[in-house]
């Protein structure tokens, strides 16, 4: 199934795609620092803060890089 099909069944059963997708990433930001799921999802750094902000998550002190050291 293809994001287009699958857009098309979701409007037909009365399930709003956007809204949903903007709740599933918002959920996700409160759930993991922003950078880690702009990453994994392919959003820029900068909208996953703002989702973040938005969602009232408390991610802000997250530093992001390669912790190994």
């Amino acid at each position: 199934m293809n994001p287009v099909s699958l857009q098309v069944h979701l409007r037909e059963i009365g399930v709003p795609p956007q809204r949903g997708r903007t709740s599933a990433i918002r959920q996700l930001v409160l759930q993991a620092p922003a950078p880690v799921i702009a990453k994994a999802l392919g959003y820029h750094d900068k909208t996953a803060t703002r989702l973040v902000t938005e969602a009232g998550g408390t991610w802000s002190r997250y530093a992001s890089g390669d912790h190994t050291r």
